[in-house]
């Protein structure tokens, strides 16, 4: 065997052992979670309502909250960062405020989530006088989501090669023939990678929303009104270990525990499902 080849054969076996130590991790996080929570999660804990005091309490209202606020925060905050992503990849100059814009991007990428937490307070709920509210608690969300959604589809685009605009444009197309319809299909998997993974985060997030979306949650569910607070599960979780007085308060964390993860495999499958279909097509 030439020194070559077990230079091969040791880097394979690394990158592998990298691979299922990965798979280890990931095991040894949600397994627990899951056998002690799943068992909790049953129809009465999905559609009663959360009790501050008493034992038994459900987190329908939280349930739906976290559904609602993620949604709104991806409805806020795709056009921009997609839209960003595509400028700074297809029409931005190499130049002092392209390189300024892509600072931007990253310094926002880098600034903590209880610091955008304590950003969304001041503006939406002392400034803007909203309260905590379900809007105030998205639009927070949504600056969270935006670096990510840049950077990905500004790095999904520029990966299409080259020669597919040129074909295009070869052929008469404007640029933005060339965009819509021969660039942003092409990068349309990277670009839904960037959006599962703000989702994911978006479920889970906490102190973003403890600052701008507060933690209580409206005694009637679904509660589809913006100017309410709206406690979601990562933040119920939050609460109840914390500072909950409810006396099955590990019960309720466990349970929404085991939601949550169900939640973000659910989106994350309800994302890659069509991608995958997508990327069969395109063979």
């Amino acid at each position: 065997m030439t020194r070559q080849q077990i230079a091969d054969r040791v880097a394979t076996a690394v990158l592998w052992a990298a691979g299922i130590l990965i798979l280890l991790i990931l095991a040894g996080f949600l397994l627990p979670i899951l056998i002690e929570g799943l068992p909790v999660v049953d129809w009465q804990f999905l559609t009663t309502r959360s009790s501050a005091y008493r034992a038994g309490g459900g987190v329908g209202a939280q349930l739906f909250n976290t559904i609602y606020i993620t949604g709104l925060s991806l409805l806020f905050s795709l056009p921009v960062g997609v839209g960003a992503g595509i400028y700074m990849a297809e029409y931005a100059k190499p130049g002092r405020m392209t390189d300024l814009i892509r600072l931007s991007v990253e310094a926002l990428a880098s600034v903590p989530s209880i610091v955008l937490g304590l950003f969304g307070m001041i503006l939406f709920v002392n400034y803007m006088g909203w309260g905590f509210t379900i809007l105030g608690g998205s639009l927070s969300l949504a600056l969270l989501n935006l670096p990510v959604l840049v950077r990905n589809t500004e790095e999904a685009v520029r990966a299409v090669p080259q020669s597919y605009r040129e074909g295009s444009l070869g052929l008469g197309a404007t640029q933005w023939q060339t965009i819509s319809r021969v660039v942003l299909p092409s990068a349309l998997p990277g670009i839904l990678t960037g959006l599962t993974l703000v989702a994911g985060r978006a479920l889970g997030e906490t102190a973003v929303l403890i600052y701008t979306a507060g933690v209580t949650a409206s005694r009637h569910f679904p509660n589809p009104d913006l100017m309410i607070a709206g406690e979601t599960l990562a933040v119920r979780i939050w609460s109840v270990t914390s500072e909950g007085l409810v006396p099955d308060a590990d019960r309720i964390a466990m349970g929404a525990s085991a939601l949550l993860i169900l939640l973000v495999l659910f989106v994350n499958f309800l994302i890659a499902l069509p991608l995958y279909r997508y990327r069969r097509r395109m063979r």
